[in-house]
């Protein structure tokens, strides 16, 4: 590119160095020659009036006063006379390479001036030596500005193509880089556009991967716990049964879970969210971690109003609550109660346990991401409260000590509630 630049601006600079210069030259070559014979004219009409007054004074001319007066010329004065007077003042210049002028006065004088057209020519060809030196030093400063300016040009595509060159490697950082020059600059903008972007994308994938890796492990972890079981129970078949059913429903809901991841990455889960029944989920995550509290002492009870239903979506529900579940078998203690309740805009879940809560320094951001107050990823509850909210609800912290969250869902239908106290799971 440089040199595609720098070759059309030295023929654009050369072709206008030639319009002008040539020209130019004529002008001032014909300038010159017009000047030399008008000062030849002018040489001869003032030599006739100078000879007409000596004539009248009946003064002799001086042929070396007139030499002096008129250097360089070759002067030829006749008088009208019988026989005629002629002085000739100066050395008369090589045949054929001079230039002359005639002057004659009413009385009869003739005066001749000629000067050798060499000086002439030398004088010309001084200027278009000049005019020459001229267009050389325009030519010189036009690749100059050559130069500055494909650099100019060349280095900021340079710096382009390896923006973009980075880009295509996987490092979407904007350069910010502005060069001066206004379409550079909205490429410059497009690509750092384009980075954005890109870094954006290689976040969510990044973000994505690490959430169903997450995501899955607890339905993985439920389904070995489940498998243990069944080898446990190799004498029982009924127990070797019940939990194959388990273990099937288990891998049903882990085939469930990555449904739903994969919807998430579409953005399809709005749209997904249905009336389903509140109980249903709840009895399925209870079956499922009832064995585990109970292998380390601890119990799991339901409480509120039963035949809730909400807008939301099996799998995401569930995955929040198995989150909660988790996370209070983990970080809590004692007791965790899953209580249900309804109002006329939400559906609310809550569940608490008796642990020592959370601590007032974490509280603030425990929906953060890479928050975790116990050892854990961090990711738990971030993505418990992004499912919540993708299926229209929200997750809440409502109280510390003892740590209770909230699940607000849409409600679904008025009809068929039965209120019970509380009763274990």
């Amino acid at each position: 590119m440089r040199r595609r630049l720098l070759s059309s601006t030295l023929l654009v600079a050369a072709i206008a160095i030639l319009l002008l210069g040539v020209p130019l030259g004529v002008v001032v070559s014909r300038l010159i020659v017009d000047d030399a014979a008008q000062q030849l004219r002018a040489d001869a009409t003032r030599l006739v009036g100078e000879v007409e007054y000596a004539r009248i004074q009946e003064t002799p001319l001086d042929p070396q006063q007139l030499e002096q007066k008129y250097p360089n010329r070759y002067i030829q004065i006749f008088e009208r006379g019988n026989p005629p007077k002629a002085t000739v003042v100066g050395t008369p210049p090589p045949s054929g390479q001079q230039m002359t002028e005639d002057a004659e006065s009413d009385s009869g004088i003739f005066v001749r001036v000629s000067r050798d057209r060499a000086q002439v020519e030398q004088d010309v060809y001084a200027r278009l030596l000049l005019i020459v030196a001229l267009a050389v030093a325009a030519l010189a400063v036009a690749v100059g500005l050559a130069i500055v300016q494909s650099r100019r040009l060349a280095l900021p595509l340079r710096d382009l193509a390896m923006i973009a060159e980075r880009l295509g490697s996987g490092d979407a950082r904007p350069s910010k880089h502005r060069y001066g020059i206004p379409e550079l600059d909205r490429v410059a903008q497009v690509l750092d556009r384009s980075a954005t972007r890109i870094s954006d994308l290689l976040t969510r994938e990044r973000e994505f991967a690490t959430d169903a890796s997450h995501q899955l492990r607890t339905p993985l972890t439920g389904l070995t716990m489940r498998l243990e079981e069944i080898v446990a129970s190799a004498d029982h078949p009924e127990v070797v049964r019940e939990e194959g059913e388990a273990a099937i429903v288990q891998a049903e809901r882990l085939t469930a879970v990555i449904d739903e991841l994969l919807a998430a990455a579409r953005r399809q889960r709005h749209s997904q969210a249905e009336p389903i029944s509140i109980d249903q989920v709840l009895v399925q995550q209870v079956t499922e971690w009832d064995p585990v509290f109970r292998g380390v002492g601890r119990k799991l009870v339901l409480a509120g109003t039963r035949d809730l239903k909400a807008l939301a979506t099996t799998g995401g529900f569930g995955q929040v609550i198995a989150t909660l579940l988790e996370n209070s078998l983990r970080h809590g203690g004692g007791t965790v109660t899953v209580t249900t309740s309804s109002g006329d805009n939400y559906v609310v879940i809550e569940v608490t346990d008796e642990g020592p809560g959370i601590d007032d320094e974490i509280a603030p951001k425990i929906f953060e991401r890479n928050v975790s107050g116990g050892g854990g990823t961090g990711l738990g509850l971030t993505l418990a409260r992004a499912l919540a909210a993708a299926d229209g609800g929200r997750l809440e912290l409502v109280r510390r000590r003892p740590a209770t969250f909230a699940i607000f869902l849409r409600p679904a239908d008025d009809h068929g509630r039965t209120r019970v106290v509380s009763g274990p799971a």
